[in-house]
C-alpha cells in the first residue's frame, strides 16, 4: 500500500480540477447570505397585534399589506368581514403611515377607518407599526408587529 504525503497531497490536484469547486463553495456560500438581507418594502407582510381607546378594552388585530412596486394595499381583519385599504400613503424621510378605510358595521352603517402610525425597529424583520387608530366613533392607541 503507498502512502500520500500530506504535505505533497493539494499540488496532486490539478488547478483546472479546482477552480470549479472552489467557485461553487464561494457560490454556495453568498447565495445564504443574500436572501436573509433583504426584506423589501418596509411594510408589505403581515401585521398584527391589537388597538382600543383604553388598556383595558383591546381588540385584537390583524393587517395584510401589500407592495406591487408602485402602491401600498392592503387588509384589515382579512376573512368574511375584511376591510380593504382605501388609502395608503408612507413618508420614507420619517417613517409615518397613513391608512383610510371604509367598512359595515353589524347594522349595515358605513364605519370610517383612520389609522396614522410610525414604523419602529426598521432594520428588523419583526418591525413594529404603531399609532392612533379611528373607527367610527372610537379612538385609541394601537400597536402591530409584523410576523
Amino acid at each position: 500500500m503507498r502512502e500520500i504525503d500530506a504535505g505533497n497531497f493539494c499540488t496532486m490536484i490539478p488547478l483546472v480540477r479546482a477552480r470549479p469547486l472552489l467557485l461553487a463553495i464561494v457560490v454556495v456560500a453568498l447565495s445564504g447570505a443574500v436572501p436573509s438581507a433583504q426584506f423589501g418594502h418596509p411594510l408589505k407582510g403581515t401585521w398584527s397585534g391589537d388597538w382600543g381607546p383604553t388598556k383595558e378594552a383591546r381588540n385584537r388585530l390583524l393587517l395584510e399589506l401589500h407592495w406591487d412596486g408602485k402602491a401600498i394595499t392592503g387588509t384589515i381583519n382579512p376573512g368574511p368581514n375584511a376591510v380593504p385599504l382605501q388609502k395608503a400613503s408612507l413618508d420614507p424621510s420619517t417613517w409615518e403611515v397613513r391608512f383610510e378605510a371604509e367598512g359595515k358595521g353589524a347594522n349595515g352603517a358605513t364605519i370610517r377607518y383612520l389609522i396614522e402610525g410610525k414604523i419602529e425597529n426598521l432594520g428588523s424583520y419583526r418591525r413594529v407599526l404603531a399609532g392612533t387608530w379611528t373607527q367610527g366613533g372610537q379612538r385609541g392607541d394601537f400597536r402591530l408587529t409584523r410576523n
